[in-house]
């Protein structure tokens, strides 16, 4: 039996993971049968799928565990980019697939049943077992013999294990033993130069999936430039065939992609890889894809997703180094304290030795910044005379020209120097304040949960500041004013500020042959870039929908102006309107009675 024909006869879909659960066909994801029955085919020593999303590779994964478990059991490793994200694999993906299907329910025992050998980490099964670790735990990759590596999103995955190198390396140094091993590796792409699945992919022979078109015959690759639509209206969206022109519906697309085959662009080389975008998707409607590509376009980290998860493919930047005399330019004067886009207003922190700098930043519509305030307060900061100043600038509140007096709604303090106890204190004491640390390392969240076992039991939340540099950067790089993420300053500002504020920059480096993306310092004074990132972060601790909470705002704005015009108003004295003959004044007048 073939991986696709095991899944056919056996797999059932859960409803924890599934659209529409029960019975497994391959015929409905034609294009995922080849790379599932090269699982055990002769000369195949690696598997690589760079997939966009939604086009089933997950399930993929789980229909190759699967038929190993019942049909080819053998030690088995599952990787994934977190510890986190291998306990949602175990508990969302695997267990409810063995209890879903029958031939695999009848393999692994019960959870509570004595020495199971189901756990969370790891599941046991008559001839093998499948171990499931995170990336960024070494020890769950340390010297064991393993047949199969299925690793899930390897772009996700951190750049060490530890101090032992590359994850994915010391995986597939496991399985060095086994003359039929099988490695597969998967994932969305991300940036460009320092993306392990794309590096997988153009080592392999790179197959891409022919369509034939439904009217004309001729094969194809499908391509986001043959993807048309009329103007601002995306439910008008179809394919047009690149040979002849033929209008492909949702419906001409998905009998196109039913029909298609795989084709290699280079010979064969013992690793076969494969790349699919979401156009070949039968999950989601082409529309949907135009939607999202309509309400990213103006937003660099926005269309960076989207190139990533739509189009599968890497992400690149169309320059690393930002300019500081270009930001310049930036600069503007408004009348009052804040300009009339501001919709609410963040503060940042950065801790030196010798002095506290600080800036406050106002943000609007589309996440556009406007640079309000900058200050240095310098002084021993074992003392509290510089702490003390801090909280008064903090306190400090702004005019808004509509909404009156704002304060600042959300800060951030660094407490990665000297004073860290210092720090955690303030941040006790003074409102909306938190303690932050960054954390390197790329596709880290860029707010994590707080951290533990930190002095006095703190609160600390973690920044993934590899993350929201890339943000920043995203941000910084826009020069339309009218565009998303457009950056703006005050015009006090100088050019050691702009220096500071592009102090950094996105090299690429290899550690112990790999290769990876690192922020590097070009000069030697980067705290106003290290601002602009805690106040992004929060920004994101907020999690406020910036568009919305300003039509709040206005219409609360709209609200009292009308009740003090109304209050204004000087009151009307009424006439005094003679009463007319009715019968009841003709009954009071009435002395008859």
């Amino acid at each position: 039996m073939t991986v696709s024909e095991w899944a056919d006869e056996y797999r059932r879909l859960s409803p924890e993971s599934a659209a529409l659960p029960g019975r497994y066909r391959t015929s409905k994801t034609e294009y995922m049968r080849q790379p599932m029955d090269m699982v055990g085919n002769a000369g195949v020593r690696r598997i690589t799928c760079m997939f966009s999303a939604q086009v089933a590779k997950s399930t993929f994964i789980e229909n190759v565990i699967g038929y190993l478990m019942h049909l080819d059991p053998c030690p088995i490793l599952h990787l994934s980019p977190t510890l986190d994200s291998m306990k949602m694999f175990s508990k969302e993906r695997l267990s409810p697939m063995i209890r879903d299907t029958p031939v695999l329910r009848k393999l692994v025992k019960q959870v509570r049943s004595r020495d199971s050998g189901n756990t969370l980490g790891s599941k046991k099964f008559r001839g093998g077992h499948i171990a499931m670790v995170g990336s960024n735990a070494p020890a769950g990759l340390a010297s064991r013999p393993i047949r199969a590596v299925l690793a899930d999103e390897v772009d996700r995955f951190e750049a060490s294990a530890g101090t032992e190198g590359d994850p994915l390396a010391l995986a597939i140094k496991r399985t060095t033993t086994f003359w039929n091993r099988i490695i597969i590796t998967v994932s969305t792409p991300g940036n460009k130069g320092a993306s392990r699945i794309e590096d997988e992919f153009l080592r392999g022979d790179q197959r891409h999936w022919w369509c034939p078109c439904p009217h004309c015959g001729e094969y194809q690759r499908l391509r986001w430039a043959q993807v048309r639509w009329e103007a601002g209206m995306p439910d008008t969206a179809y394919y047009e065939c690149e040979h002849n022109g033929c209008v492909w519906t949702d419906q001409d697309r998905n009998a196109a992609i039913k029909a298609g085959e795989w084709r290699a662009d280079k010979p064969f080389n013992g690793n076969v890889s494969y790349h699919l975008n979401q156009i070949y998707s039968p999950f989601a409607a082409l529309s949907d894809g135009v939607r999202d590509f309509l309400d990213a376009k103006g937003n660099p980290q926005l269309l960076k997703t989207w190139v990533n998860t739509f189009l599968g493919e890497t992400w690149e930047d169309r320059g690393q180094r930002l300019e500081w005399s270009n930001l310049m330019d930036q600069r503007e004067e408004w009348a009052g304290d804040l300009p009339d886009g501001v919709t609410l207003l963040t503060g940042a922190v950065d801790v030196q030795d010798d002095r506290l700098e600080v800036e406050r930043i106002g943000w609007g519509d589309d996440y556009k910044s406007w640079s309000i305030k900058y200050d240095v307060i310098y002084g021993d900061l074992s003392t509290p005379a510089p702490w003390a100043e801090l909280r008064s600038l903090l306190s400090e509140t702004f005019i808004h020209p509509k909404f009156g007096e704002m304060g600042l709604r959300s800060i951030c303090i660094d407490s990665g120097g000297h004073f860290t106890s210092a720090v955690y204190k303030f941040a006790r004491q003074m409102d909306r304040c938190v303690a932050i640390k960054g954390v390197a390392g790329q596709g880290k969240p860029m707010v994590g949960r707080p951290l533990k076992n930190t002095i006095n039991n703190a609160r600390v939340f973690p920044l993934g500041v590899d993350t929201i540099k890339e943000v920043v950067a995203s941000r910084l790089r826009v020069a339309d004013e009218e565009k998303p993420g457009y950056c703006a300053f005050n015009a006090t500002y100088d050019e050691a500020y702009f220096q500071s504020l592009t102090a950094e920059e996105l090299r690429t480096k290899y550690h112990k042959g790999f290769r990876k993306q690192e922020w590097v310092k070009v000069r030697p004074r980067n705290e106003v870039w290290d601002l602009r990132v805690y106040n992004t972060a929060a920004l994101e601790m907020l999690a406020v929908d910036l568009n919305a909470q300003r039509r709040e705002l206005l219409r609360a704005a709209f609200v009292r102006a009308t009740q003090d015009e109304t209050s204004n108003k000087p009151a009307v004295q009424g006439r005094k309107t003679p009463r007319g003959k009715n019968w009841v004044s003709g009954w009071k007048n009435d002395r008859s009675f």
